[in-house]
């Protein structure tokens, strides 16, 4: 069931009607069973694997809790580990089972092929679940923050299987911690039916997020699959504009996935964390990644970097630190080399930029380079921009090889007459196209710059705007989504880009 969907523009009113007239104590239950027909909407096995990640770290957590109450507490750590490690392991290989077993057997049928030997054949398909690296982290993470005493174990099954599965973030997130949800879904029967400003700035959450999901990143879609599914045809011109829509393509439809996630809970009286924070106005990679998917980069922050040491240790281990946690990052986003590739240029990137800041440092002391006007930090965001589009080529890309193909185009075939003989409008988007595209980068532009200068959502700038402006905006993106979406007969409804991961 698609956010994008008719299906989804019925069933989550219907969810938040009956969620608000039943008896308070039945809200929990409620949702509980409005995620599960959610998520079988897809395929009602899915709920078998789910289920199962669910009873394992629940058992896990209340494990966990009893033996933190052990009178010889010291001597219950090794257990504990044990619990930690099982979870880890039954949930991670249900993970890599189903997500990872066909690269696994591809590479060693490889090595075997090198080394002359017979492959070894697949005796069936696996069908990826949806959502199942998102809600596995977020278990997962549960699990942990138990074994560390930062949350106490949730005792009530059907609440705890209710954060597991909570719909709005369950197939593409943004991954929740246990401390923020379980806790408010404990206390989901004293939400208040009516509150204008909730239910209001979460509506206004959700347009935005279609709008930028139908008009935006599905009309730059229709250009970058046209050139990156034929690019042996295409020069560097079409190639570099492919590659910068799709930045704005995969921004658009994995950040309006989230947006409408944060209003749909939002209406519903639950806050959700925050995904995205205006990441290409980044000045740095570092900070890109405190600005992009902050849920999954924190969760490899606080799961993995910092338990291999983080940076409180020698260079050469902050170094290796970084690089793992990129790779692990980008082999979770997909089951191919090229998405490893992407993940690792993110770690080189920074190791490269810690290298030479001493370097950087000097020339601008130098030069007296003042550092605070615009032109220098404009520069920071250009080049920024640029790194994460070379890297955006290895993440669109449909393996390691298409990938180097594209960029030997990129560099070696340029046609700069196709800017003046209006052959791009032949790249699935004609003129008119190109300009609703054009408005609604714009307008993607203008909002995003106002957060990043002001730190306030689209909701809250509105709310400070007078009566007639806040209604003119609303109408104005509705009936943007309504005119301009993309949809209907001739379209078919495109699924967010991340729920294939």
């Amino acid at each position: 069931m698609l956010f994008n969907s008719i299906d989804f523009m019925i069933f989550f009113p219907v969810v938040v009607g009956v969620y608000f007239l039943i008896p308070r104590r039945a809200r929990y239950l409620w949702l509980l069973l409005s995620s599960y027909y959610f998520y079988m909407s897809w395929n009602p096995e899915y709920a078998l694997l789910i289920a199962g990640s669910t009873l394992a770290t629940y058992a896990s957590g209340r494990l966990l809790a009893r033996l933190q109450k052990a009178p010889a507490r010291p001597k219950t750590s090794p257990y504990k580990k044990w619990v930690v490690a099982v979870c880890l392991a039954v949930n991670l290989g249900i993970l890599v089972f189903f997500k990872y077993s066909d690269f696994i057997l591809n590479n060693f049928n490889h090595m075997l092929s090198v080394l002359g030997v017979a492959r070894i054949q697949r005796k069936f398909d696996i069908l990826l679940p949806v959502g199942i690296s998102f809600y596995t982290f977020q278990a997962l993470g549960y699990t942990i923050d138990v074994y560390r005493g930062t949350v106490e174990a949730e005792k009530n099954l059907f609440r705890y299987a209710l954060f597991v599965s909570f719909f709005p973030q369950l197939v593409a997130g943004p991954i929740e911690r246990s401390g923020n949800l379980i806790a408010q879904l404990n206390h989901v029967e004293d939400i208040r039916l009516w509150d204008y400003e909730r239910i209001t700035g979460g509506a206004v959450l959700m347009l935005w997020g279609l709008f930028q999901k139908m008009v935006i990143a599905d009309r730059a879609a229709v250009f970058v699959n046209t050139a990156y599914n034929g690019y042996w045809h295409y020069g560097s011109i079409e190639l570099i504009l492919a590659t910068v829509l799709f930045a704005l393509q995969i921004y658009c439809d994995f950040a309006s996935y989230s947006l409408i996630a944060v209003g749909a809970a939002r209406i519903m009286g639950i806050r959700l964390m925050e995904n995205f924070n205006t990441p290409y106005f980044a000045r740095s990679i570092r900070e890109f990644w405190r600005r992009w998917h902050i849920s999954l980069s924190s969760w490899f922050r606080d799961y993995l970097y910092i338990p291999l040491g983080g940076s409180r240790c020698s260079k050469l281990r902050y170094y290796g630190n970084l690089m793992i946690t990129f790779l692990v990052s980008g082999l979770w986003h997909g089951a191919s080399w090229n998405f490893v590739v992407w993940g690792g240029l993110h770690g080189v990137y920074q190791v490269i930029g810690d290298r030479l800041e001493p370097v950087k440092r000097q020339m601008e002391k130098r030069f007296s380079v003042n550092r605070d006007c615009f032109s220098y930090k404009l520069g920071q965001v250009l080049v920024t921009f640029a790194l994460v589009n070379f890297s955006w080529v290895f993440f669109r890309a449909v393996s390691l090889k298409e990938a180097v193909s594209i960029l030997g185009r990129i560099t070696t075939k340029w046609n700069l007459w196709v800017l003046s003989d209006q052959s791009l409008y032949r790249l699935g988007l004609d003129v008119t196209e190109v300009h609703i595209l054009a408005i609604s980068l714009l307008t993607l532009f203008i909002v995003d710059w106002v957060k990043y200068k002001t730190g306030k959502t689209i909701d809250l700038v509105l709310r400070e705007q007078v009566l007639w402006f806040r209604w003119l905006a609303l109408f104005a993106l509705l009936f943007g989504i309504i005119i301009y979406g993309m949809y209907g007969p001739a379209y078919s409804a495109a699924a967010f880009i991340y729920f294939q991961f």
